[in-house]
């Protein structure tokens, strides 16, 4: 975690200039780990910030955490006026490695990775000049109400008593459910009037002249009337499938999840920000873009926002050693061939454990 979030911090205190004195609001987005004293505590005793900081810990939101760290900043600035705001998200991987037999469990070990960001957040219209984003709307969806839902994506033990992240298949639908009830609430805000009016027309016109509506035609709204690029988290192969169906969504707006999936894996909820890094290397983002970030994560949540994009972007941040050898030919996994075995059912996982009783025996 000190790796992680110290050296973030020290970059982005570094880019803007900005003092840690001058932090008024810390908050950290980090779900499997939960120490005393916090990880805000640590940050604050680090680089000896101010008494009346006010700190915020989040845990056990997932991968869509990250938004949810953004959208608790956007609620306190109603309050606290001119201030500077620290979000950092991030995930600790190491002490949550699943050692059983468990295969829907197994998949957490290879799909996550450790990672993280530093964001600096400002409602002081005096920065305005320097800021790179800024936030437009935010939409937070929970339908932790669905049992399906629910246990799609969440940490148990096994009939053994080892302790993982269970990943079911009705992550996917549970998914795609979430994300559809966020948009609702979320599009009509960012769309133009006029493709809201047409998709209301073109939808009773088929109504009533009994048309059926095609599953592959997305949702129906033409997205790009108002959003520029899509910042979908990249939390799994079928995740991201799975949305880019949901909103007909082509290869080239996949193209950045994809990738950070390919490179990074899933950093859980700084999982995001590498996908916007992506776009960002790519020189993708231009002066008056809008964003929609689109996270997901255990609960089941969807937590979606959107940005503006304040002026050009081309740093090659975190993608600055590889970007130009992305995209690659391929995504295969070169490794297929040569462990395709672990996926025979007739093999079983030893482990040393199994085998301490024999050895003690021998000894």
């Amino acid at each position: 975690m000190d790796g992680i979030i110290f050296h973030t911090l020290d970059k982005l205190f570094a880019k803007t200039g900005v003092s840690p004195s001058e932090i008024d609001i810390i908050v950290s987005s980090v779900s499997l780990f939960s120490p005393v004293p916090s990880l805000t505590a640590r940050v604050i005793n680090h680089y000896k910030m101010r008494e009346d900081i006010k700190a915020f810990n989040l845990s056990g939101m997932g991968c869509s955490a990250s938004v949810v760290a953004v959208d608790l900043v956007k609620q306190l600035f109603k309050t606290y006026k001119n201030s500077l705001a620290i979000v950092v998200s991030t995930e600790s991987m190491g002490p949550n490695w699943y050692s059983g037999k468990d295969k829907s469990m197994m998949l957490s070990n290879i799909l996550f990775r450790t990672g993280g960001c530093s964001m600096l957040l400002t409602n002081n219209r005096a920065l305005k000049h320097k800021a790179l984003l800024e936030l437009t709307c935010s939409v937070r969806t929970h339908i932790g109400s669905n049992d399906e839902a629910y246990s799609s994506c969440i940490q148990v033990e096994d009939d053994l008593g080892h302790k993982g992240f269970r990943l079911t298949r009705d992550l996917p639908k549970a998914g795609a459910k979430a994300l559809t009830m966020n948009l609702r609430v979320l599009l009509p805000k960012v769309l133009p009037l006029s493709e809201l009016l047409r998709y209301k027309i073109s939808y009773y016109r088929n109504k009533i002249m009994k048309r059926p509506t095609s599953k592959a035609a997305g949702p129906g709204l033409d997205l790009r009337s108002g959003i520029d690029h899509f910042c979908v988290h990249p939390g799994g192969r079928a995740i991201i499938d799975e949305v880019g169906k949901s909103l007909a969504l082509n290869d080239y707006d996949l193209e950045p999840a994809r990738m950070a999936l390919y490179r990074f894996g899933n950093t859980s909820s700084g999982g995001l920000w590498y996908v916007l890094g992506y776009m960002e290397a790519k020189k993708r983002l231009k002066k008056g873009d809008k964003i929609l970030m689109i996270s997901l994560g255990a609960g089941f949540k969807c937590n979606n926002c959107v940005w503006k994009v304040m002026k050009d972007l081309e740093d090659t941040n975190v993608w600055q050693d590889c970007i130009d050898q992305y995209p690659p030919k391929t995504i295969d996994n070169p490794f297929s061939e040569k462990f395709d075995w672990i996926n025979d059912e007739s093999m079983n996982f030893a482990r040393i454990e199994d085998f301490l009783p024999q050895i003690q025996l021998l000894a």
